[in-house]
């Protein structure tokens, strides 16, 4: 099955040539490399009009800006009482909106993400609670639902999979399907650092208990994500 890419690039350079008359290739084919992670930087902002040409950082202070408008506010639950004083519990309501969930199910429709869902056979990365924490994760960032993009599912699922799994080789497999077999090894520390500014923009809060997976499962629950139900691997 022939992988898809996140982005279409030209050919990383070959070996370096002390020729000069080697030099406009050479010069062309790093071009081709500059401009590979400059698409990977700006994809966060890939659904956005053309004429945006905001870096990662810049998208990352969107991020950062919307998660503060949209602070949480904490509540407090009775856990038990025990003679006359209240053992009371501080949590927070459940970050997903909406919006969130109908960006959820417009990117399981994105070819990249199907091709991945479909090669992940053993759900080792995305059985339906790692995919469930992705919902979350996105209203923890709480952009608006139409800015949500490939970019962002991966690397929520990648956050949630460190969370949850910490399993570098099946991880690795998000890099080879959105960077491509090839240029992976080139361009996965772009998409690291791009992970790490996704998580300030969750405020840190990477933990989802299994009661808020299901929760979000059951507002769709005949959805095909949702029988994604790990078994034991041979």
């Amino acid at each position: 099955m022939q992988n898809p890419q996140a982005t279409q690039n030209k050919s990383l350079p070959g070996s370096c040539s002390a020729s000069s008359e080697a030099d406009p290739e050479q010069r062309t084919k790093r071009r081709g490399q500059k401009k590979m992670l400059m698409d990977v930087k700006a994809a966060v902002q890939e659904d956005n009009p053309p004429a945006s040409n905001a870096t990662s950082s810049e998208a990352i202070c969107e991020l950062k800006s919307w998660r503060k408008r949209g602070q949480k506010r904490k509540i407090w639950t009775i856990n038990h009482v025990e003679g006359t004083k209240l053992r009371m519990n501080k949590r927070r309501r459940p970050s997903y909106r909406p919006e969130d969930q109908e960006a959820f199910y417009r990117l399981l429709e994105d070819p990249v993400i199907q091709s991945f869902l479909e090669a992940d056979i053993f759900l080792k990365v995305s059985d339906k609670y790692l995919l469930s924490m992705v919902v979350e994760y996105f209203g923890r960032v709480g952009l608006p639902g139409h800015l949500y993009n490939r970019i962002h599912f991966f690397l929520a699922l990648y956050i949630a999979s460190d969370m949850e799994e910490d399993n570098p080789t099946s991880k690795r497999s998000i890099f080879q399907f959105l960077l491509g077999r090839e240029h992976w090894p080139d361009l996965y520390k772009e998409f690291l650092k791009l992970k790490v500014e996704f998580f300030q923009a969750m405020g840190h809060r990477a933990w989802v208990t299994p009661e808020l997976c299901e929760e979000i499962q059951a507002q769709n629950p005949h959805h095909w994500v949702w029988s994604r139900v790990r078994q034991c691997t041979p």
